[in-house]
């Protein structure tokens, strides 16, 4: 059944025709008591979206030419659904502007408006300004999609108060500033906050999450890899931490990260030997510690996983290689250029290596590198190494 919806508004000027900026007036479009819409909520969110059209300063995919008349879930890039609290009722559910390259100013008065918003995507816009706070109080926002714009300004704290978020996306964007440590808490399934301008350490006491996706690269996080990560964060399937400026020892918890697939915290500034843990990853495909201060002895154990395909341990400080990551090193799996290897071409020179090696190096916990916490079938001693304290 249709109804007619009486609202009280203004009438609102068109907006987004074609390509290039709005030059050229439009006819107005008719008010929304003049409309017959599919829902009464269907109503209420129609000036909402006609207001967002008039700040559409770019549109080279004629996008919103669609964006006519009462049908709004035929408009283009919005979706219908029943909302939660009332099966009957049909609402705005979820919006899909990827690759719309949509520009405005800001999505403030927009995206913070629509109150049965369940998605919202838009990657690959022109989207910027600033996050409205009233972002919190969309109570069934589960899936936040604002990759690959210009939006700005410190890390969206108002992100922290969504009860229903379960997947963030804010990565290739211009957001600068501390990344508060709640948001490492928060029960998400995926957060990608890479490619940013965020200079923040990693917290060292992350709250229990069952995070599966964590992107943290090319960002400037720096300070150790916290050891709790692996109690934290031990649903981790990829792992990316890669061109930031991470320090210190790595932990021997990263070998309790039993679903991981990608680790990658290549370029950052981490050093010592690597953990024999790390040959507990049995679901290891990827290993990126490229280009880091990492040195000894490249672990047997760690070579010997099944599944890894990509080892890479270039620019460092090893000096050590057994039979089996000889083995990789011939089949191309393991790439160790530019480290301190003796007979391997394409070495760091002796006095690049001696310099390094004579500045005293330590790190804590030291005795637990050699813990393999997990049965392993090339190394039986595995069985009987203790767990550290």
């Amino acid at each position: 059944m249709f109804l007619l919806v009486s609202l009280q508004a203004q009438t609102l000027g068109g907006g987004g025709g074609g390509g290039g900026s709005i030059t050229q007036p439009l006819t107005p479009l008719p008010s929304p008591s003049q409309l017959i819409f599919a829902d009464q909520r269907l109503g209420v969110v129609y000036p909402i979206i006609q207001k967002f059209k008039t700040l559409i300063t770019s549109d080279p995919l004629n996008i919103t030419a669609t964006w006519i008349g009462s049908d709004i879930c035929n408009y283009k890039g919005f979706y219908c659904e029943h909302p939660p609290d009332n099966k009957s009722a049909i609402a705005l559910a979820s919006i899909d502007f990827n690759g719309f390259q949509l520009s405005s100013p800001t999505l403030d008065g927009f995206l913070d408006q629509l109150p049965d918003i369940a998605l919202f995507h838009a990657n690959s816009n022109n989207f910027g300004g600033l996050i409205s706070p009233n972002i919190a109080n969309l109570p069934y926002l589960y899936e936040l999609d604002i990759s690959n714009n210009k939006f700005s300004g410190p890390f969206p704290n108002s992100i922290l108060h969504m009860n229903s978020l379960s997947f963030l996306d804010i990565r290739f964007n211009l957001f600068s500033g501390s990344v508060p440590p709640q948001l490492f808490s928060k029960d998400l399934d995926a957060l990608f906050i890479n490619n940013n301008n965020f200079m923040t350490r990693l917290p060292d006491n992350i709250g229990y999450n069952h995070i599966v996706y964590l992107t943290l690269a090319n960002n400037k996080f720096f300070g150790p890899i916290p050891r709790g990560i692996s109690r934290a964060l031990s649903n981790l399937t990829e792992i990316l931490l890669l061109n930031n400026l991470l320090t210190g020892c790595l932990p021997y918890e990263l070998g309790l990260l039993k679903e991981a697939v990608v680790f990658d915290a290549g370029n950052n500034r981490l050093t010592g030997p690597l953990p024999f843990s790390l040959g507990c990853l049995q679901k290891l495909e990827i290993l990126n510690f490229a280009g880091n201060l990492l040195y000894g002895v490249i672990p047997e154990v760690l070579c010997g996983l099944g599944n890894l395909a990509n080892l890479s341990l270039s620019d460092n400080y090893f000096t050590h290689v057994g039979p089996m990551c000889w083995r990789l090193i011939m089949n191309g799996v393991l790439d160790v250029k530019k480290n301190c290897i003796g007979g391997l071409p394409l070495q760091r020179s002796v006095i690049e290596c001696a310099a390094f090696f004579a500045r005293p190096r330590y790190c804590p916990f030291l005795p637990t590198y050699l813990h393999i916490p997990c049965w392993h079938p090339h190394f039986k001693s595995s069985e009987l190494a203790p767990s550290p304290s």
